[in-house]
């Protein structure tokens, strides 16, 4: 039971990490004026590190989900 809720912690601060570490996405107020819709239809990739940063925050958001639904479930 108490598992989950280590689990549910480790992979938070995981994922905070992990957003902390991703690049920004556009270049202040002239990048989101100009350049937003670019990378908001996928014009641009994401890769190398910055592509493993987001597949990995994918990964946890999911997981995260997954054990706090569990945690819940197991807790009731």
């Amino acid at each position: 039971m108490a598992i989950v809720n280590v689990l549910l912690v480790i992979n938070a601060i995981i994922m905070i990490v992990l957003v902390l570490l991703q690049s920004g996405k556009s270049e202040g107020l002239s990048g989101a004026i100009s350049g937003g819709a670019e990378q908001l239809f996928g014009k641009q990739k994401a890769r190398g590190l910055d592509l493993i940063l987001h597949r990995g925050t994918i990964v946890t958001g999911a997981l995260f989900f997954v054990l706090a639904f569990l945690s819940a479930y197991v807790f009731q």
